[in-house]
C-alpha cells in the first residue's frame, strides 16, 4: 500500500477521540454499580443517538440514509456497537478498566490483519513496523496482568472479542462509502444498538424498578453525551477520511490514556512496562501519521 497523507482534520479528530475515549474507561465501573451492564448501555446509546440526530436536524442536515446502505450499516452496527458495547463493559467490570481497554484496543491489530487478508490491503514496510510497535505495546501492557486474566478469564476473552468485533464492523463500513454525515451515521447506528440492548436490559433485569443515585445518573449521562456521542462521531469521521488499517492504528494511543486514567481513578498499576508501552504507542502513531516526501504536496488542508 502506498503512503497516504494524513489529513489535518483527521489529526484533530484523533486528538478528540483519544481524550474522550481514553478517559471514559475508568467510569464504566462507576456506571454499573447500581444498574446492569445492559441497562447502562441501553440508556447511554438511546440518549447519545437521539442527541446526535437532533443536532444534525438543527444543523439542517438530512437524516435519511439511502435504503441501499441499510444492510451495510446494520451489519456493521451489530459487530461494532452492539458487540463492542456489551463485551467491553463486562470486561471492564471483571478486570481492571485499563487492562480491559488494552484488550479492546487490540482492534488496530485485528484491523490491519483482516484488511490484509480480506481486502488485500498489503501494508508497506512503514505500516508493518507501526503494527509491530503496536503489538509490542499491547504485549507489554498485557504481560503484567496475566494473573488477573487467570482469575477472570471471561473478562480477557470478552475484551478480545470486543476488539475483534470493532475491527470487523470498521471493515464492513469501509467496504462501501456511505455518503451521509458522520453525525447522522453515528446517530442511527447508536439507535440501532438501542434495540437489542434495551431487550437485553428488560430480559436480564434484576429486582424492581428504581431510580439510581445522582452520581450514577451523572456518570451515565457523561458517558452518553461525551465519549459515546462526540467520540463515536469522531471515529466514524476518521473512518471516512482514512483507509481502515490506518484508521485502526491511529487509535493506538487510546488504551494508553485509559491506563493513565485507571491509575489516577482506581490506583491501577502504572510502572516501567506501561511507560515502555507508551513509547511504543507513540512510535507506532508517528509512523502511521508520517507523510512520505512524495506525498507532502498533496496533503489535505482542512
Amino acid at each position: 500500500m502506498t503512503g497516504v497523507p494524513f489529513p489535518r482534520r483527521a489529526l484533530v479528530l484523533l486528538g478528540v477521540l483519544t481524550l474522550v475515549w481514553g478517559t471514559s474507561w475508568p467510569l464504566f465501573v462507576l456506571a454499573v454499580r447500581e444498574v446492569s451492564v445492559w441497562t447502562f448501555r441501553a440508556v447511554a446509546v438511546t440518549v447519545s443517538g437521539s442527541l446526535l440526530l437532533l443536532v444534525a436536524r438543527l444543523r439542517g442536515q438530512s437524516l435519511v440514509i439511502p435504503r441501499r446502505h441499510w444492510p451495510t450499516v446494520g451489519l456493521a452496527t451489530c459487530f461494532y456497537l452492539v458487540l463492542w458495547n456489551i463485551c467491553s463493559t463486562y470486561s471492564a467490570v471483571w478486570i481492571p478498566s485499563g487492562q480491559a481497554a488494552v484488550l479492546g484496543f487490540t482492534m488496530p491489530l485485528w484491523t490491519v490483519v483482516l484488511s490484509w487478508a480480506v481486502r488485500g490491503d498489503r501494508p508497506d514496510s512503514r505500516r508493518l513496523l507501526a503494527l509491530a510497535l503496536g503489538a509490542a505495546s499491547v504485549t507489554l501492557l498485557m504481560v503484567p496482568s496475566f494473573a488477573v486474566y487467570r482469575r477472570a478469564p471471561l473478562g480477557m476473552v470478552l475484551g478480545l472479542v470486543a476488539g475483534l468485533g470493532w475491527a470487523i464492523g470498521t471493515l464492513i463500513l469501509a467496504s462501501r462509502r456511505i455518503m451521509v454525515s458522520a453525525v447522522v451515521l453515528t446517530g442511527w447506528q447508536l439507535l440501532f444498538t438501542a434495540v437489542p440492548t434495551t431487550v437485553g436490559a428488560l430480559w436480564f433485569a434484576e429486582g424492581g424498578w428504581f431510580v439510581p443515585s445522582w452520581t450514577t445518573v451523572l456518570v451515565i449521562a457523561y458517558i452518553a453525551l461525551v465519549p459515546m456521542s462526540i467520540g463515536n462521531a469522531a471515529w466514524f469521521a476518521i473512518v471516512g477520511l482514512l483507509p481502515p488499517d490506518v484508521a485502526g492504528l491511529s487509535a493506538i494511543l487510546v488504551p494508553v490514556v485509559a491506563m493513565v486514567a485507571g491509575a489516577v481513578v482506581h490506583a491501577e498499576p502504572l510502572g516501567p512496562p506501561q511507560w515502555l508501552a507508551i513509547v511504543c504507542c507513540v512510535g507506532s502513531l508517528w509512523l502511521v501519521m508520517r507523510v512520505p516526501r512524495a506525498a507532502t504536496g498533496s496533503a489535505d488542508a482542512v
